[in-house]
């Protein structure tokens, strides 16, 4: 079943999840088509009826060239040109399900008649949704202003087939997109990296027997934080039913600070979420088209910065620091486990060399110093990277992008340790898990049976962090 967008309200969070995780096709409704139609007579009529009008890409040239001045048939032929010197960025290539959520996000400047092309035109760029796989984008050397770099690659042969007219190249390349579908797609991933997170600190919690008064309900008002406080509620869902005899006295400082630590991703997440619904119905074309009003019975075109998405690229920073301290936790974390000085249980650090697993702190330590390093602050270029033109300040977003990404891959191996150091408790100690965490501790145990003699351990681990993975990114 094709999603139908009519507006731009229609291009949700979830309507992204589905075009672009689950390759769920797109159609434009009759509501779209009506105002682009409109749209687009409006403005071949302001063309018409002004000739002195100065519009960016459409009466001028592009960036460096914008001082040039087309008319008549000059400005005809100006149009046709398919944008192939944008098409121009090379390297890794982008995910399947972010170029998609390029695509569909590229749609937002459309279907209300803002970047005044043709309703043919737009119908292509969402049949581009139908089936098959999309074109490479590259997610590296993505330094340009207008994330023309972006776009280009994804629809060079649709603009080379298609009678392209006036804006239409430029609206079809220029905007943000890419950042929409950027900040999206970690929203989404990193929702499911929290309640994989929750489920396996909440598991090491119950391994160590921490004392549930640190995550008494009584917290939620005495800290006044309504993120800390959906942590700590989950803490406590998931810790009911587990053992009656907890540890005599306080657990290290790792456990005692769990919820608020946890609650910082829960409140990174929720910003990234509202980000990106704002982006994916935000209309970020250059220049814009508002159509006639009584003020300007002509209609405007307007040149702007909204392609300039300055939102993004912080919230996704925020997504990877909050992760990073996760996953220095998950090693503070093990490291108290493995030692029963600390933990209060048979101690697995000086166990028997049959059956040692207190290596494993060293790749968590390696893990955690990779995500440190990873999530540096992102920040315009500085005055030496400048652009061509006018094109003088690029949004690093895909770099962004990229750090959580490594990030997340480093938060789901620290938990794949940390889960299966707590399965190994649970083991030693012949315990279950509590009934929330059950299946949770089943899923570890799949990857990482409990250490019983002495073996390569190493792939069952990676086994774990792709299983954990695979979780994240499933379809549904």
């Amino acid at each position: 079943m094709s999603l139908e967008l009519n507006t731009r309200a229609d291009i949700t969070l979830d309507a992204y999840r589905r075009v672009a995780w689950e390759k769920q096709a797109v159609r434009l409704g009759a509501g779209a088509l009506a105002q682009m139609t409109e749209a687009r007579r409006a403005f071949m009529h302001l063309l018409d009826a002004d000739p002195n009008v100065t519009i960016y890409g459409v009466t001028s040239g592009y960036g460096q060239h914008a001082n040039k001045r087309y008319t008549g048939e000059a400005r005809r032929q100006h149009a046709q040109r398919p944008p192939r010197s944008a098409a121009v960025a090379f390297g890794p290539a982008a995910p399947e399900r972010v170029a998609r959520g390029i695509i569909l996000s590229r749609l937002a400047n459309f279907i209300e008649g803002h970047a005044a092309v043709t309703p043919a035109l737009a119908e292509a760029v969402a049949g581009l949704l139908g089936g098959g796989d999309l074109p490479k984008v590259s997610i590296a050397g993505q330094g340009g202003a207008g994330e023309i770099l972006w776009m280009a690659p994804l629809i060079i042969e649709l603009a080379e087939k298609f009678p392209l007219g006036e804006k239409d190249a430029l609206s079809l390349i220029n905007g943000s997109p890419a950042a929409s579908a950027l900040i999206a797609d970690a929203a989404i991933a990193m929702r499911r990296r929290l309640e994989l997170a929750e489920r396996v600190f909440a598991l090491s919690a119950e391994a160590i027997k921490a004392p549930l008064e640190a995550y008494d309900a009584a917290f939620e008002d005495l800290w006044g934080d309504p993120y800390e406080a959906a942590a700590l509620h989950r803490l406590r869902s998931l810790l009911q039913g587990g053992a009656t005899e907890r540890r005599p006295y306080q657990a290290p400082v790792s456990y005692r600070i769990l919820p608020r630590v946890l609650g910082q991703l829960r409140r990174a997440v929720a910003q990234a979420e509202e980000i990106a619904q704002s982006s994916l119905q935000s209309v970020t074309d250059n220049p814009v088209f508002l159509r006639p009003d009584a003020a300007h019975p002509l209609g405007r075109v307007y040149s702007n910065g909204g392609y300039h998405n300055a939102r993004a690229y912080p919230a996704l920073d925020n997504l990877a620091a909050a992760c990073v301290d996760l996953c220095i936790l998950a090693e503070r974390q093990n490291t108290k486990l493995l030692d029963g000085r600390y933990s209060l249980l048979p101690d697995q650090l000086q166990g028997a060399d049959e059956a040692y697993i207190g290596i494993v702190g060293f790749v968590q330590v390696g893990y955690a110093e990779q995500a440190r390093r990873a999530a540096q602050r992102t920040f315009l270029p500085g005055s030496e990277a400048g652009g061509f033109g006018q094109n003088d300040v690029a949004p690093m977003t895909g770099l962004a992008w990229k750090a959580q990404e490594e990030v997340g891959i480093c938060l789901e191996a620290a938990l794949a340790m940390l889960g299966a150091v707590a399965s190994q408790a649970f083991h030693m100690t012949d315990r279950a898990a509590p009934p929330a965490l059950q299946a949770t501790l089943e899923m570890i145990r799949a990857n990482f049976p409990p250490m019983t003699a002495s073996r390569v351990f190493g792939p069952d681990l990676g086994a774990l962090a792709a299983t954990f993975r695979a979780e994240i990114y499933k379809a549904s």
